[in-house]
């Protein structure tokens, strides 16, 4: 067999396209308005109106602007509706800047000693390759909030609101990941001299002690106590004196984290349903909430956000959101582009094949703040973003219940609303989950 392209099959090809229906007036149509512009179903956008049947109202959209905040923005969303509810404060937020300052600062703590245990490695090993390429990030999971929390507390916006950096972390991210690499070789070359573990962990302290100086100019200085002001929605003045951010934690949103559970639907043949997996190498915190994620099959998956839902709590979900999607009209659905038809080809996966041939991952955390269910099923979902209000319904998407079958790989429910089986499986193997390797599907930051 002949493996180069030949001249024949060349002019084959080109016959082939001269022989395919409306070929002449398809390309025009591509050519002039793209592929996505020409393969666009108006049905969709008939079919995703946003009305449902369960609908919170969740108040106005966030902004993470031109950063990765996506999952923390998403966690914290979670947690202010019912500060606003309660409290009756209008748009309230959390301060994203807070958990991102604490997070890229034990991340970097994550990085150095992830590089001083593998550093008996070849720099060119996979583990090593796999951590050198990015250091740190803007992503997350919700395990990895929910460690910050424990361990630092929450703060509302007002106390520590967004800087330069915070809203536009590219310059951030390319200084302290080009820090990080520097101080790997240290690390690496410290080991392979014999360095004793008091002279690693000296090294690493003026390290982290660089780190919080390059987060502090960028960030701000996180605050230790303050005074929590406000108007409420009856133009009502209050105050708190002295407060901590665990102490505001505690007292305004007072949630039992260690109750919500990672979910995930993974349908590879590698992870089984109805069993927990944790990921190598993922994390923030050390010493702190680890990851797990109970693997659970699409319709237990999508029952448990149902749940959670109709007891009136928004769903923490990450999903793949660029795929099958339009961003400007906030519409996802599989039927919102018909691209098998306008290429008179297949494009079609399942779920499982887009996971293990690295064609779909979790990329984005959003809010799940409704659900359309006729005759006993979903339909359509409604989607709390963090993209501010000029997209989408002021900032609100549509997801079909089919998109989400296809790209929703993890939501975040209370353990109560699971199963007593499922509740079993979790306390049976949390502290023994199945370890996935660090380039794992199920490890991509949100």
């Amino acid at each position: 067999m002949t493996k180069a392209i030949t001249s024949e099959n060349i002019a084959q090809y080109a016959k082939d396209l001269a022989a395919t229906p409306a070929a002449s007036a398809l390309q025009k149509a591509v050519m002039n308005n793209g592929i996505l512009k020409t393969a666009e179903s108006t049905d969709s956008k008939v079919a995703m109106t946003p009305t449902f049947s369960i609908d919170l109202d969740t108040g106005a959209v966030s902004n993470q602007k031109q950063s990765g905040r996506c999952w923390m923005f998403a966690a914290l969303n979670t947690m202010r509706h019912s500060i606003q509810a309660q409290y009756k404060i209008k748009d309230f937020e959390l301060s994203q800047n807070y958990t991102f300052f604490w997070d890229k600062f034990e991340k970097s703590n994550y990085f150095y000693e992830n590089v001083i245990a593998t550093a008996d490695q070849p720099t060119d090993s996979r583990k090593v390759s796999f951590l050198l390429t990015t250091p740190q990030q803007d992503g997350g999971q919700w395990d990895m909030l929910t460690a910050l929390i424990d361990k630092y507390g929450i703060v509302p916006k007002s106390v520590m609101p967004e800087t330069y950096s915070s809203s536009k972390s590219s310059e951030l991210n390319a200084t302290l990941n080009l820090k990080l690499r520097k101080d790997a070789v240290t690390l690496r070359k410290l080991v392979a001299d014999g360095a004793s573990d008091d002279k690693l962990a000296e090294t690493k302290k003026q390290f982290l002690s660089e780190v919080y100086r390059i987060l502090a100019y960028t960030l701000g200085n996180p605050p230790t106590e303050f005074d929590f002001e406000y108007r409420d929605d009856d133009k009502n003045y209050h105050i708190d004196k002295g407060l901590t951010p665990k102490s505001f934690f505690d007292k305004y949103i007072n949630w039992d984290l260690d109750a919500y559970q990672s979910l995930i639907n993974s349908p590879t043949a590698d992870k089984p349903y109805n069993h927990v997996y944790t990921v190598e190498m993922l994390g923030n915190v050390i010493g702190g909430r680890e990851v797990r994620h109970l693997n659970l099959a699409i319709d237990d998956f999508k029952a448990a956000a149902i749940k959670q839902l109709e007891a009136g709590e928004s769903v923490w979900f990450g999903s793949d959101v660029g795929k099958e999607s339009d961003r400007q009209l906030g519409i996802m659905d599989p039927a919102i582009y018909d691209e098998d038809s306008l290429f008179n080809t297949s494009f079609a996966m399942t779920k499982g094949e887009r996971l293990d041939y690295a064609q779909s991952l979790m990329t984005h955390a959003m809010v799940l703040t409704g659900v359309d269910i006729v005759d006993g099923k979903p339909t359509k979902w409604k989607v709390e973003n963090s993209w501010g209000d000029k997209v989408g319904t002021k900032g609100y998407f549509v997801a079909s219940d089919a998109w989400f079958d296809e790209y929703v790989y993890q939501v975040v429910v209370n353990k109560k609303f699971l199963t007593d089986e499922q509740q079993a499986v979790i306390k049976a193997e949390t502290d023994k989950p199945t370890v996935l390797a660090p380039w794992d599907p199920m490890g991509a930051l949100a």
